[in-house]
């Protein structure tokens, strides 16, 4: 029988307020995470469920164990699969790459590789890995085109394809989840960049995520539960939490990155060097011929929470590997005043201004970063970064009206 958006949505946040009684329990100051509730709870959840889990090195208990290694050795849990994403289950893959299918040597679970797969082809993996319940555990850094989300749409329609059950153990949003910022996506640059219609920033927990697809976008709805975090407040930074960072992606090396992550990653689809390469990707920003006149026209804009420093560097690796090159580095003074994605609209019109060698890549990338034209074809045309940002605004609106809906926080 098919559930209803409405029936589906009634259970999944009957489902989020497990285990109850332990949630009243708890002080106010204490975050658990999604998995540390379901262990809590002794994997009700997944009681009679032969187990498969999408995850990477972020799926990982406060004292930095694998949640995979954890319900292996549990044997309250059938745990009979691994799905890897983008970078691979154990993290051993760059970007644009995976770990393909082999068994993990630690546990011996056979390990399903998820990265570009979609629709029914991914279905047919997850019938026959032979699980029944697919669950997704992995960190976010917040941002639209952080692909993770998108694995967890695409895994999302596959299981309702293949008639199995979904379950999400909720994490932080590390650059809190106070609101949603930037463009909203139009659904003709759809890629793995951003599947739906979502702000380049949408500040909402891979939970509160998972509830907007199903009751969104899904054609057809899994049967979905999340088993939510408790004590986790929307205002609140990663580092408020005492959980370990592990980095979700080679070039996301800690929550500082995640902080400019939604703006500065709109360099990948300019000729200038987003960072990759250094000790600090997209924190700092360059290209052959950039002094400091960048530096000082991004500064003398006054964005509200940053200072722009004049910074040379010399990538090891991607856009010019092996050169010195000049441009800015990013420096958060107030992280609740930043706003990541005007900042990273901001330098991008700076840049153009000041460097005459500025260009976007051929293949028009930055559409499919910020999900339209209107950002590319404005800057062209002179506008300022105001005006870029207006032109924005009433379909981030309504995104924000949608996304109310799916909110599982205060």
């Amino acid at each position: 029988m098919r559930l209803s958006r409405r029936a589906l949505l009634a259970a999944t946040t009957a489902a989020a307020s497990l285990p109850s009684a332990a949630a009243a329990a708890e002080p106010t100051g204490r975050l658990r995470t999604g998995f540390e509730r379901l262990a809590a709870d002794g994997y009700s959840v997944l009681e009679g469920q032969k187990v498969g889990v999408v995850t990477n090195p972020t799926g990982v208990t406060r004292d930095v164990r694998h949640i995979v290694d954890v319900m292996h050795a549990d044997d309250r849990v059938n745990l009979t699969a691994v799905f890897g994403p983008e970078h691979g289950f154990r993290g051993t893959a760059q970007a644009g790459g995976s770990e393909g299918r082999y068994d993990d040597p630690a546990t011996g679970l056979p390990v399903y590789d998820t990265y570009l797969k979609s629709g029914q082809p991914l279905a047919d993996i997850f019938t026959a890995s032979g699980v029944d319940t697919v669950v997704f555990d992995i960190q976010d850094a917040g941002a639209r085109f952080y692909t993770y989300i998108w694995t967890l749409f695409d895994c999302m329609e596959a299981a309702a394809l293949a008639g199995k059950r979904f379950v999400v153990l909720d994490r932080p949003n590390p650059v809190t989840g106070r609101a949603a910022q930037g463009p909203v996506l139009h659904m003709e640059f759809s890629t793995f960049v951003g599947r739906r219609p979502v702000s380049q920033a949408h500040g909402m927990t891979v939970a509160e995520l998972a509830r907007l697809f199903n009751g969104e976008f899904l054609t057809t709805p899994v049967p979905l539960e999340t088993v939510r975090m408790s004590g986790w407040k929307r205002s609140s930074f990663y580092d408020a939490w005492g959980l370990p960072w592990v980095p979700p992606s080679p070039n996301m090396p800690t929550p500082d990155t995640a902080l400019v992550y939604s703006g500065t990653c709109l360099f990948e689809g300019t000729n200038l060097s987003e960072g990759r390469g250094t000790t600090r990707p997209f924190e700092l920003l360059g290209a052959e011929g950039i002094d400091r006149r960048w530096a000082e026209a991004a500064e003398a804009l006054g964005l509200p929470g940053v200072h722009f420093r004049e910074a040379y560097f010399a990538p090891t690796f991607s856009k010019f590997q092996g050169k010195t090159v000049g441009g800015v580095q990013i420096h958060i003074h107030d992280r609740a005043a930043y706003d990541p994605v005007r900042t990273g609209i901001a330098l991008l019109v700076t840049a153009k201004k000041v460097w005459s060698g500025f260009a976007w890549r051929p293949d028009n990338w930055i559409d499919k970063l910020t999900g339209n034209t209107r950002v590319r074809t404005l800057i062209d045309a002179g506008a300022s970064a105001d005006e870029v940002a207006a032109d924005w605004q009433q379909e981030l609106s309504a995104f924000r009206r949608t996304r109310r809906e799916y909110l599982l926080y205060t």
